[in-house]
């Protein structure tokens, strides 16, 4: 079976000290497990990725026509990252990563996913933090470092627990009308927002996305959780931009 555990890696970042680790679970098989801590809290683990797969695969299938430009908001594991570049009409991805050990990670494939996006030619990582670039004025630039003021078919958010439990205190102004509005600036006509959520649905940021948008949704994805043994869920917010 081999190590039952490996801290493969930990750095300083903006935030604190992030750290990657791989273990074995015998309980659930003979499978290596990547997790994600920052500090003492736990950021992500490959044990569970239904509803990371399921945030690119929902909101691109929202989306229109083919060649979309796409966004990913938050590196983690790569999970929504692949899922996106399963899509065949997507013809290009930004991955917006925060923390530069994440994206190091990748690059250096210390993590399974990094091979398949660093393989991908559609794929371009981007060291930012997603909130400050989600609000930049157009001549300060947006997403896309090389192209300010571009915009985008499709913007895929994961990277707070839910619009009320943060990482950082600071992002709370994201989840507003006036930020999200600023955000919506860089969708297309008729593009598409998509988040995360590892809570149910929030009916305050329900109604902030329907300020927004059109087409609002809150999608469950349920997984089961062999920790628990049950059913688990998470949730997946859907957002149409106005045509």
């Amino acid at each position: 079976m081999g190590l039952l555990f490996e801290q493969i890696d930990s750095q300083p970042s903006e935030i604190g000290e992030i750290t990657l680790r791989r273990r074995k679970i015998p309980a659930i098989g003979d499978r290596d497990i990547f997790e994600v801590k920052l500090g003492e809290e736990f950021l992500m683990s490959s044990m569970f990725v239904d509803a990371e797969v399921a945030l690119s695969d929902l909101g691109l299938e929202a989306t229109e026509g083919d060649n979309l430009s796409v966004v990913v908001g938050g590196l983690g594991l790569g999970y929504t990252a692949v899922a996106a570049l399963k899509h065949e009409r997507v013809g290009e991805l930004l991955i917006v990563e925060y923390l530069a050990p994440v994206i190091g990670w990748h690059q250096q494939e210390l993590v399974p996913l990094g091979k398949d996006i660093n393989a991908d030619a559609r794929a371009r990582y981007v060291h930012g933090s997603f909130f400050d670039l989600a609000v930049a004025e157009p001549d300060e630039g947006g997403f896309d470092p090389d192209a300010p003021g571009r915009t985008f078919d499709c913007i895929l958010l994961d990277i707070d627990h839910s619009p009320r439990a943060l990482l950082h205190d600071s992002n709370a102004s994201f989840y507003t009308t006036a930020n999200i509005g600023k955000m919506a600036e860089q969708l297309k006509p008729r593009g598409v927002f998509a988040m995360w959520s590892n809570e149910g649905e929030d009916d305050q940021f329900m109604a902030v996305l329907r300020s927004v948008f059109v087409d609002v949704d809150c999608r469950v994805v349920k997984f089961f959780n062999p920790f628990q043994n049950r059913e688990s869920f998470n949730t997946v917010y859907i957002a149409r931009k106005p045509g």
